[in-house]
């Protein structure tokens, strides 16, 4: 087990006070904890977050956002009690659960189709990095928590059994055999009523866990009998020492019991598993965790993304593409509404996240423990200088083909002369960022029509318009100059819009046609800033282009 330290967090009575009214989701669910602390008594005990995960398949982003919304609600806790209170965050992996199907994402499938029904841990590595699947998956995890900085604690089931550390809750668990089967057994069809038991014995010849019925059992000895599938011979084992895995609701109630886990959320799929465990757990004599059940991740068709069939964006297919940070916002953001997780999310996460980190400076400290990034950077948000939005900068890859982040600074360099890789290494991250994002998902997809007739005219009236342009016209003086063409061309013009001289403004038609026609898109940020990025003269010239049927036939 490893830990990771815990940033250090600056508690005003200005920011304490404020924290105790928060309305921000991860302050009312730290509310909850304090409240249970209180009634239990000895806060110097301290207070154990949980988050599981189930590496049957890779990690996922569901997996990572657990971690970061749990971490949101440790830090708030933190606030709340003024850091009086130790806390641990236990990252945990069930990697003792016996593997039940091959996950199609990996390689090797037929050998680990020999070793189904094995705990995870005793599965050779498909990948052939580490001494088992369960444990390449691990790494995985860690891996990616140790390179955002959580502060947290891993956990192994299969070295927890086998270190005898569930050891006398197992031994409670055999005493209270019938509540559980009592518990249990209602929530079960007719046919998995006849095999089930808690404990699930790991077969000392195949070492298989087996799902098995229990024929009998010695609460004196602390061990179980049953019948091997194999031999059809009895057998007597101990529940302690590793010997057997406890059923997933009965395991996830154990491990409560056993760790004294305070506080733990997971999925909305899990409600009615929560609610079986939460009973285990209180006839074992222990209060379950508080928590609560955030909405499930969906792929861009609305289907729930699945570690085993592997939809839906993976960690390092998101960092790929943008930071750390706008993932953690997406994590943030309405935790309780089903969202969907794919490529096209990804910018509208990164602008955001960089506007509310530029409003944090102007905001008094009640606003501030509403603001995201407080969240996302426990407290400490740091100051960075973001002159350029990402759309802005994957439209300027659009409209150039960058294939290099030398190609997009020449352009930077002259909208910006100020803005440089050395001054400014954030517009420089998103650069590389929105390279490889324009290349990999923006590419392929442009498709480009030919103007009709009235769209030429409105082109043709634009490229006189940007000519007209006094030299070092900024963004909004460009802007301006479009919308009196567009204002001018009765198909873009909207009559329940007033323009500056009193007739009808300017349709979002207007600045769809120019994106469909000169970028290949559907949408864009403000024409007049793409304009003052790129260039009046090179815009003039994807006017002339596409007035040429260049671009529609490229």
């Amino acid at each position: 087990m490893t830990a990771t330290r815990l940033p250090a967090l600056d508690i005003s009575d200005a920011l304490f006070e404020a924290a105790q009214s928060s309305k921000a989701w991860p302050f009312e669910e730290a509310r909850k904890i304090v409240a249970r602390v209180e009634k239990r008594g000895s806060p110097e005990r301290g207070v154990l977050f949980e988050t599981g995960y189930g590496p049957s398949g890779l990690p996922h982003i569901g997996t990572f956002g657990e971690v970061a919304r749990t971490t949101m609600v440790r830090t708030a806790f933190r606030v709340l009690t003024r850091d009086t209170i130790p806390t641990r965050l236990l990252s945990f992996s069930d990697d003792m659960d016996g593997l039940r199907k091959v996950p199609g994402n990996i390689p090797n499938q037929e050998m680990v189709r020999q070793h189904l029904g094995k705990p995870l841990t005793r599965i050779p590595d498909p990948f052939g990095q580490y001494e088992s699947f369960g444990h390449h998956n691990n790494a995985m995890l860690r891996r990616f928590l140790d390179r955002f900085g959580f502060a947290y604690e891993f956990g192994s089931a299969s070295e927890y059994y086998a270190a005898g550390r569930f050891d006398e809750t197992l031994l409670k668990m055999l005493a209270a055999y019938d509540e559980v089967m009592a518990i249990m057994l209602p929530s079960l069809g007719d046919e998995r009523r006849e095999t089930y038991s808690p404990f699930l014995p790991i077969s000392p010849t195949t070492g298989e866990v087996l799902q098995v019925a229990i024929l009998e059992r010695k609460v004196d000895s602390g061990t179980i009998v049953y019948r091997d599938p194999d031999s059809g011979k009895l057998v007597e084992t101990l529940v302690t020492g590793g010997r057997v895995k406890c059923q997933w609701k009965a395991d996830w109630a154990m491990r409560w019991v056993a760790l004294g886990v305070d506080y733990e959320m997971s999925g909305k799929d899990l409600i009615d598993s929560v609610k079986l465990s939460s009973r285990i757990a209180a006839a074992l004599g222990v209060d379950p965790p508080e928590g609560f059940n955030y909405e499930l991740f969906l792929d861009e068709n609305g289907q729930k993304i699945s570690k085993s069939r592997g939809n839906g964006l993976t960690i390092d297919e998101w960092l790929a593409y943008a930071s750390p940070e706008s993932l953690s916002l997406f994590m943030f953001q309405k935790p309780r509404t089903a969202k969907r997780l794919y490529f096209d999310v990804i910018p509208k996460a990164v602008d955001e996240y960089f506007a509310y980190l530029d409003a944090f400076g102007r905001e008094d400290v009640s606003q501030r423990l509403a603001n995201p990034v407080w969240h996302i950077h426990s407290g400490n948000p740091p100051s960075v200088d973001m002159p350029i939005s990402f759309t802005l900068l994957l439209n300027l890859a659009s409209a150039s083909d960058a294939g290099s982040r030398a190609a997009m600074w020449g352009y930077i360099s002259s909208y910006r002369p100020d803005v440089t890789p050395e001054s400014h290494p954030k517009v420089d991250e998103l650069v590389g960022y929105a390279v490889r994002y324009y290349q990999d998902f923006v590419k392929p997809k442009k498709v480009f029509r030919a103007p009709d007739e009235v769209e030429r005219e409105a082109l043709a009236s634009l490229d006189r318009a940007l000519g007209a342009v006094p030299e070092g016209a900024d963004a909004e003086a460009i802007q301006a100059a479009i919308l009196d063409v567009g204002r001018a061309i009765p198909r873009y013009q909207d009559k329940e819009r007033v323009g500056p001289s009193g007739g009808p403004g300017v349709s979002g038609a207007w600045f769809n046609a120019l994106y469909q026609l000169l970028i290949g898109q559907e949408r864009g940020p403000r024409f007049g800033s793409f304009v003052s990025l790129y260039g009046v003269e090179e815009t003039r010239a994807l006017i002339q282009r596409a007035l040429k049927g260049e671009l529609a036939a490229a």
